[in-house]
């Protein structure tokens, strides 16, 4: 290969820059599948909530209410496998660095397509993880929209990584298992301090999702535990501008047979005790006791016959999610609840006081609080 000019011998550039023996195939395709595994399941379980969130017309009607803790597995896994992402991408970025800086830049028009790929890979990859990592801390110093913008760049993350994995089968597979020399123990090394800086990450932050890891929530933006009412809060009353509940709040339910409760009247209704968990698509989630009067019940009595969704509005001023809609299958689904009580207390004002829905397998931002109104759509 040609030297670069003598101007540009500075730098990464210059010659004898790059001397460790871990640059090479082996070493790259060893922490390429650790990181591969991690983005297709970040991808699948991003995917899983995108659509459970905004499902098309002709899915909405099919999603499952079970299982319960659906919502809770798949975006805690979500979050954790793309916190694990980001120090398996500085170390496969580290391994590979040296080609960035080859010379000459191109020395063919596929040379060039497939640089211009890998560029491509790697900037989708680093902004989603990055843009992931601040929606974690709910911080968007950005002008454009985080959910739209994170699902296409997973789907161009995706197609790059399937592509570059195209190009370069030969290969991966000439060194899938091969144990290849030289530095056969700096590999090791370098390996092994990956792992452990994957798994310090995944112990200190999988606490907001995973119980049994909560006492090693160090740096994860969110303690399951900690919130009014022993759980946490995304978005308070104050912030939704619903501090102060009208004078003679009435639940408006239409359908049919429209009519309206207050909340001593929905106090009489037959009320239901039980578990859900309550998974924000942050990654965090909380298991609590809620007592309420079921959808359902609510429904039928405005007429509404099985098989019917309901649009549910919020006192809450503005907000993406003040109107939710709520397919069949949640609504159908004993374990929805427009709930009164959480842990045995009347809801908090942050919790959604006076009343609030919460049904399984749901992301927490379509548990609508400070319910107004539950009309039935279908």
């Amino acid at each position: 290969m040609p030297a670069p000019p003598a101007f540009l011998r500075r730098g990464p550039l210059r010659e004898g820059t790059f001397t460790s023996a871990l640059h090479e195939p082996r070493t790259v395709v060893a922490v390429g599948r650790w990181l591969g595994v991690a983005l297709l399941v970040c991808f699948l379980t991003g995917l899983t909530s995108h659509l459970l969130q905004g499902p098309p017309g002709w899915l909405a009607p099919h999603l499952p209410a079970r299982p319960v803790n659906g919502y809770r597995i798949t975006q805690g896994l979500h979050v954790i496998s793309g916190l694990a992402a980001i120090p398996l991408v500085g170390a496969k970025l580290w391994v590979v660095y040296p080609r960035l800086f080859e010379w000459p830049p191109a020395r063919s028009v596929l040379h060039a397509l497939e640089r211009l790929g890998i560029a491509v890979l790697v900037a989708a990859v680093l902004l989603e993880l990055f843009t992931g990592l601040l929606n974690t801390l709910q911080w968007y110093p950005w002008p454009f929209p985080f959910r739209q913008t994170h699902f296409w760049l997973g789907w161009l993350a995706t197609g790059g990584l399937l592509v570059h994995l195209a190009v370069k089968a030969p290969l991966v597979a000439s060194v899938w298992w091969r144990r290849a020399a030289p530095a056969l123990a700096q590999r090791r090394a370098f390996l092994a301090a990956t792992a452990a800086a994957v798994g310090t990450v995944t112990l200190v932050t999988a606490g907001q999702s995973v119980p049994w890891l909560r006492a090693l929530d160090l740096l994860a933006p969110r303690r399951p535990d900690i919130g009014p009412q022993g759980l946490p809060v995304n978005r308070t009353a104050a912030q939704a501008g619903t501090v102060t509940v009208p004078v003679g709040w009435r639940l408006r339910v239409d359908g049919p047979r429209p009519y309206e409760l207050t909340l001593a009247d929905l106090a009489e209704l037959p009320q239901y005790e039980l578990e859900l968990p309550i998974s924000c698509v942050e990654g965090w989630s909380a298991a609590a006791r809620w007592t309420g009067v079921r959808m359902a019940d609510l429904v039928r009595r405005a007429g509404a016959l099985p098989g019917s969704a309901v649009r549910v509005t919020s006192l809450e001023v503005e907000g993406p999610y003040r109107v939710m809609e709520m397919p069949a299958p949640y609504v159908d689904d004993p374990l929805s609840l427009l709930a009164l009580r959480v842990n045995g207390e009347v809801l908090d004002a942050d919790h959604g006081f006076p009343a609030r829905v919460i049904a399984p397998n749901r992301p927490g931002v379509l548990q609508t609080k400070w319910v107004e109104r539950i009309e039935v759509i279908a």
